[in-house]
């Protein structure tokens, strides 16, 4: 829930293990304690949607036993084989950092990856706001990162079934071409187009492409969306990668986006959440400012952690 800086300090200095969410202002005030945290000044509340650089979204978690850790691009492979068994882990990255790159493109073949359960998000600024940069804070050490990501490794007792899950409004149009990229990562040149090779950004200009909507990978069966960050100069630039292998189509047209999105959402929010993290495209393209979502409370993010990185989604974790 979002609370004062002063409130949160306090809850820092009762002990509390928190995962906190705020500008990097906050973040780098707070005193040291069981918890780490994130930048961003979107969030979604009780009350709904908003923006503040003067609240902190925070979630305290029960559990006895855990673990804060930090790491960097070459020790972010052991984050899965360092979550305990009976648990979930929580995961902060910088956007547009080194290891956000590095986790994005290699996290499918990280030891434990799949098997122990990482959730998470990518730590972002206020976009109205021209020269943040995207920060982590490990609580513990009090240390602040724009380079390393950090997690809380938390033990659940009771071997309870711990469920990572994702709202997805998006799926592939079967009328859209195939696409396939030569190479793995962010910006995008040319690609193959029904196996014809094309400059990416002219085919989206030339066939009027909505770049509100992401294009959905084939991952085994499971839709996962890139989602389109800008074009510069000829070159796509996206908020998470494609991959080489991976066949990929436009998604279908969705005419009101706020209203599919909640509709979906409401359809789920019975459910007894621990945590949730909901993409900046929803939070602007579906209108959420101000818009009540009465289970995803949480940080509005810069892309979200569900073992992987994906985009354009809202995910969550619920115990049964």
């Amino acid at each position: 829930m979002l609370k004062t800086f002063d409130e949160v300090s306090k809850m820092i200095t009762d002990g509390g293990l928190l995962h906190i969410a705020g500008s990097e202002e906050l973040l780098r005030k707070l005193p040291k304690g069981k918890w780490i945290g994130g930048s961003t000044e979107y969030f979604i509340d009780e009350n709904g949607g908003i923006v503040s650089d003067e609240l902190v979204f925070v979630t305290e978690f029960p559990y006895e036993t855990f673990i804060a850790k930090t790491y960097d691009i070459t020790t972010i492979n052991n984050v899965a084989s360092d979550a305990f068994e009976y648990g979930y882990s929580i995961l902060i990255i910088p956007f547009d950092s080194d290891i956000h790159k590095t986790y994005a493109e290699n996290a499918a073949d990280y030891t434990g990856m799949f098997v122990n359960r990482i959730v998470g998000w990518i730590s972002g600024v206020n976009l109205k706001k021209p020269g943040q940069v995207p920060i982590v804070v490990n609580g513990v050490t009090g240390e602040v990162y724009t380079d390393r990501g950090v997690a809380l490794h938390l033990d659940v007792p009771g071997k309870k079934d711990i469920q990572i899950n994702i709202v997805n409004i998006f799926e592939q149009d079967e009328s859209s071409p195939t696409i396939k990229f030569m190479k793995t990562g962010f910006s995008v040149d040319k690609c193959l187009i029904n196996g014809k090779e094309t400059v990416f950004s002219k085919y989206i200009e030339e066939n009027k492409i909505d770049t509100k909507l992401p294009f959905v990978g084939d991952y085994s069966g499971i839709g996962v969306n890139i989602s389109i960050k800008s074009i510069d100069n000829g070159i796509v630039n996206l908020y998470a990668p494609v991959f080489e292998h991976i066949e990929y189509k436009f998604a279908k047209d969705i005419p009101d986006y706020a209203t599919v999105l909640g509709s979906l959402i409401e359809k789920t929010e019975n459910t007894d959440v621990l945590c949730s993290y909901t993409c900046i495209l929803n939070f602007l393209y579906g209108d959420l400012e101000g818009k009540k979502i009465k289970s995803f409370t949480g940080p509005v993010t810069f892309g979200e952690i569900a073992y992987q990185l994906i985009n354009q989604t809202l995910v969550y974790v619920t115990i049964q």
